[in-house]
């Protein structure tokens, strides 16, 4: 981790008791940011390997998971997939030398935003806070807001809650990530968006804006709205210029 003036956590409005679970092997960067994380206002535990972390996840409730690619063991691919098929804790990925592939590969396992080594303290920070952002969003929202469904092909989102609901009515789980995509769309529909537009519309959740990073995002919702081949399409490619959001969307 790259050395930096510490940031202060004032004027942010994530609870200063938020906990993060550092997930690296290596005992000396583990202590290292554990250290800046606690002086920017974090309840912060350190595990080693996947046991650890399993069993951090199993005693307390955790707000968001640092977690290495680079592990003893099981790889932090393999736990990020683990993870995201239990629970819906937010995971940032932390990739070697920012491999374009770790870093696509973390994003369609469900991970909610990477970061490349090395990286600096500033960034690290920005980057948890922004994630948790994402992640709180839509709890304690004054009352006007209940009830604010968006309706497209038999599908609801609820804005309020951030949940998805299919068609014949079951819930479907969506990250910080693809909700944040999704309702872009929605808000969208039926207009064709760039890739870059949909950066910027889904928050910034991804700030280097490499396509496959949007495309693989495009195709884990994908995966969630048309599940058959014979679905009907929900986002359309326009190649050579972006996508589009199908159906018309109604709001409730």
């Amino acid at each position: 981790m790259q050395t930096a003036d510490p940031v202060s956590d004032r004027g942010s409005n994530l609870p200063p008791t938020a906990h993060i679970l550092v997930v690296e092997d290596d005992a000396e960067m583990r202590t290292l940011i554990a250290k800046f994380l606690r002086q920017n206002g974090f309840r912060v535990t350190g595990a080693r390997d996947g046991r650890e972390m399993w069993e951090t996840l199993g005693g307390a409730p955790v707000d968001l998971v640092l977690l290495d690619v680079m592990l003893p063991g099981q790889s932090g691919l393999d736990l990020c997939r683990a993870v995201r098929a239990r629970m819906a804790v937010p995971i940032i990925m932390v990739t070697a030398r920012g491999e374009e592939t770790d870093r696509v590969l973390g994003l369609e396992l469900g991970a909610d935003d990477y970061i490349p080594k090395p990286f600096s303290r500033p960034e690290l920070l920005a980057r948890i806070r922004a994630v948790l952002r994402r992640a709180q969003a839509g709890f304690g929202q004054p009352d006007h807001t209940a009830g604010d469904r968006m309706v497209f092909a038999d599908w609801a989102l609820d804005t309020r809650r951030r949940e998805l609901k299919a068609p014949d009515g079951s819930a479907v789980d969506l990250s910080s990530g693809e909700y944040d995509l999704l309702l872009a769309f929605c808000e969208h529909p039926q207009r064709v968006l760039t890739r870059d537009q949909l950066l910027d519309l889904a928050r910034n959740r991804v700030s280097d804006s490499i396509d496959r990073s949007v495309d693989v995002m495009v195709s884990r919702l994908r995966r969630k709205l048309e599940p058959l081949a014979d679905s009907p399409a929900i986002i359309k490619t326009i190649r050579g210029a972006g996508y589009m959001f199908v159906p018309a969307v109604t709001r409730q």
